[in-house]
């Protein structure tokens, strides 16, 4: 065969497995993870567009306006004299990113639905619930599924008033946030909120586009309002935003049938409302960078008028689209965050009211990323392939590689450039993480064919070429995923740290991780001291696992002897600190699932399970009872080494089932005598409790209680008894503790 037959034989095999790899599922979540991920990194970040301002409430802004810390139980009156401040300052629109759906204070409630009424540019969000659906025939046998989504609205005397209601789903690829909806097919074509916001900023230019449409004899165009305001209240803002969309999706050429026009050329704004309604249903987001790369301004300074951090110039909202929401730019615990290409290495992600507002810019901006379609996609990779593929075979390699190498560079800095300067999103992750190699590859491999002669076998090349080991590696087979994921037997130990949050409000973001590092080598120490399996650290917690066989007395005993150690242990350490508050653990033994999980690039070794569950379950029971040390029965079984009292059954919320719960007080050894007297006194108590006896029980937990006034099961029961005696307890099978919050 000719040279140049076997190159082209060469370029059409990488041209064929980019092709083939693009065909396949994993494309799309490739080029994100991998491909989409660098063009943005090599981007950078982007000027903050004009159009949008993000009003954040984060972590602080309670305390500055002497509210409650979470939003929630701030009264409503308080965003009413929000709304007035920003629409006294010009914005044009305000979009809400908060569910108004529960009623609350009456006259709170009225006065923000009268400040909406008054702005008259408020857009409001919808909550969207999807659920599945059976479908069934006409005697009654299944036939499928279907997925229905309802929208839930604010409350009436809230929502009455508001410009705009809009919802605002955003679909996931793993765990990562890509792409955003701008008409939900699956509700009615309901527009989302980005682009009711986008229809309120352009409403100068949505005359312009009833007429185009008009013109070019769209079906019911006549009828359209001709003024934006026209469309009085939210229902017919939503109808209309709706016959629009319809229109352009009826006919997939009136775009360019406007464009021929020349009306969208001359006016920028119109051509992006244009773009709106005749793109597809999901865009890809076009970040601008990391959190805080929209312009962020504190909600407190607006309501105090000002803010010494914030110059009065930026305040100004004349022509821009507020979005107000929960934003923390500097809480990697912050409710409403979502993982992003932008995630930043201290773990804070974007707000969702961030993202919404990146969604307003790009269409605002018409410079929503753009790929190639299917079929310029594969032509695209075909071209690359054939191309890199026959040049690697042809040249030699002393210059070929050289040469392929730089026309992969070529390629990736003009994607780049297409990407930055246009918002176009070539494919790069195939083209030079899987076919340039596999052109460089079979170049080699080429050349050393051509070469056989001089060589005996590809394995001497390989072995001349790399290392000993290095080769073994290259040729070497991945361990079983048995071997690495599995179900198994075992107790799991959950543990949280008291206080946590008052010693985070008080410091900063780098004096916490430092304690909290320190933290975890004071804990995990003591738990390595006793030979925990599994360790799966959790914010401020950790959950960890010991395993083995179900007559292995060692997975009760370790765990248990761990928890007593760490609980001193984290005591020494709060007291070297000057830290308030104490160590809570909680133990449960039975089957549970450890290996890798996660998504969106990020991976843990972790534990599942309900038994997991249930141990942070007992963790979180510590902090009703006062206690330190809570576990099943079951973990203490055959462990006769340890002073235990029994805090009876206790079903927690969501479980069909009570647990017996035991506190573990201490090691035998090392037990006081009051310790002894108290576990042998409340156990009494709790054989009258379990006996209905709830007057003899109260009683004898006063008298308890008198002697140990500090001991929190003790007040616990005491309470609990005089429910039952007054009728209020919560009812529950005799002798159980069915407890109504987690």
């Amino acid at each position: 065969m000719a040279l140049w037959k076997r190159a082209a034989l060469a370029g059409g095999i990488v041209a064929c497995l980019g092709l083939g790899f693009a065909l396949t599922p994993g494309y799309t979540t490739f080029e994100t993870r991998v491909g989409l991920n660098a063009l943005f990194h090599l981007r950078g970040p982007r000027p903050a567009p004009p159009e949008a301002v993000v009003v954040a409430i984060d972590g602080r802004t309670g305390s500055r306006l002497g509210l409650p810390d979470l939003p929630r139980e701030w009264p409503r009156a308080m965003h009413a004299q929000l709304i007035d401040a920003l629409s006294a300052r010009g914005a044009k629109a305000i979009v809400f990113d908060m569910d108004f759906r529960r009623a609350r204070n009456a006259a709170d409630d009225q006065a923000l639905g009268q400040a909406i009424a008054r702005s008259g540019r408020v857009v409001l969000f919808e909550h969207l619930t999807g659920r599945m659906q059976p479908i069934e025939d006409a005697q009654g046998r299944h036939q499928g599924m279907v997925w229905l989504e309802e929208i839930e609205p604010p409350i009436d005397s809230i929502a009455a008033g508001a410009r705009a209601l809009a919802p605002f789903p955003l679909p996931k690829l793993e765990a990562a946030v890509d792409q955003f909806w701008t008409f939900k097919s699956s509700a009615q074509d309901a527009p989302t909120m980005p682009c009711a916001a986008f229809q309120l900023f352009a409403a100068d230019s949505y005359p312009l586009l009833a007429a185009a449409l008009a013109q070019a004899g769209v079906p019911g165009a006549q009828e359209l309002p001709r003024q934006l305001a026209d469309a009085a209240g939210p229902a017919q803002l939503r109808t209309l935003m709706v016959s629009l969309r319809r229109a352009f999706e009826s006919d997939p050429s009136l775009t360019a049938t406007l464009a021929g026009s020349g009306a969208l050329a001359e006016n920028p704004r119109l051509a992006a409302l244009a773009g709106m309604y005749a793109g597809g249903h999901q865009r890809q987001l076009n970040y601008y960078g990391p959190p805080g790369a929209i312009t962020t301004l504190p909600y407190h300074a607006f309501i105090k008028g000002g803010d010494p951090n914030v110059p009065d110039a930026a305040m100004d909202l004349h022509g821009r689209v507020v979005f107000v929401g929960y934003s923390d730019l500097y809480d990697p615990g912050q409710p409403d965050r979502f993982y992003t290409v932008f995630t930043r290495d201290d773990g804070v992600d974007l707000s969702g009211v961030e993202i919404a507002a990146t969604a307003f810019a790009n269409l605002a901006r018409n410079e929503s990323l753009l790929a190639p379609g299917p079929a310029a996609t594969l032509a695209m990779i075909a071209g690359f392939g054939l191309l890199l593929g026959g040049l690697a075979y042809l040249a030699p390699a002393a210059w070929g590689v050289p040469l392929v190498l730089a026309l992969g560079l070529a390629y990736g800095g003009a994607a780049v450039q297409a990407f930055g300067a246009a918002a176009r999103w070539w494919p790069l992750a195939t083209p030079l993480l899987l076919q340039l190699p596999a052109a460089l590859m079979l170049g080699l491999l080429g050349q050393y064919w051509q070469q056989r002669r001089k060589v005996r076998t590809i394995g001497d090349a390989m072995r001349q070429y790399v290392p000993e080991d290095v080769y073994h590696k290259l040729v070497g087979e991945a361990p079983e995923a048995d071997a690495v994921n599995r179900v198994t037997y075992g107790t799991c130990l959950a543990t949280d740290m008291a206080g946590f949050s008052s010693i985070a409000e008080r410091m900063k973001p780098g004096q916490l991780a430092k304690l909290l590092n320190d933290y975890f080598d004071a804990l995990a120490a003591a738990l390595k001291r006793h030979g925990v399996a599994v360790t799966e650290f959790r914010a401020d917690a950790i959950m960890c696992a010991w395993t083995g066989g179900k007559d292995d007395q060692r997975v009760h005993l370790q765990p248990v002897l761990a928890a007593l150690e760490a609980s001193r242990a984290i005591d020494m350490f709060n007291t070297g600190r000057g830290i308030s508050g104490s160590l809570r653990i909680g133990l449960a033994n039975g089957e549970f699932y450890v290996g890798h999980a996660g998504g969106g690039g990020h991976y843990v070794y972790s534990i599942v399970g309900d038994c997991a569950n249930t141990a942070s379950r007992i963790e979180g029971l510590n902090k009703q009872l006062g206690t330190r040390i809570l576990a099943t029965r079951g973990v203490i079984d055959g462990c006769s080494d340890f002073l235990v009292r029994n805090l009876g059954s206790y079903r927690f919320v969501g479980k069909t089932e009570a647990l017996p719960i035991v506190e573990i007080i201490a090691h035998n050894d090392s037990a006081t005598e009051q310790q002894r007297q108290l576990a042998a006194g409340f156990e009494d108590a709790m054989a009258l409790y379990a006996a209905g006896k709830f007057e003899r029980a109260l009683n004898a937990f006063e008298l308890l209680g008198a002697r140990f006034p500090e001991d929190g099961p003790v007040r616990f029961m005491a309470a609990r008894c005089r429910e039952h005696a007054a009728g209020t307890a919560p009812q529950a099978e005799p002798g159980v503790i069915a407890l109504t919050s987690k």
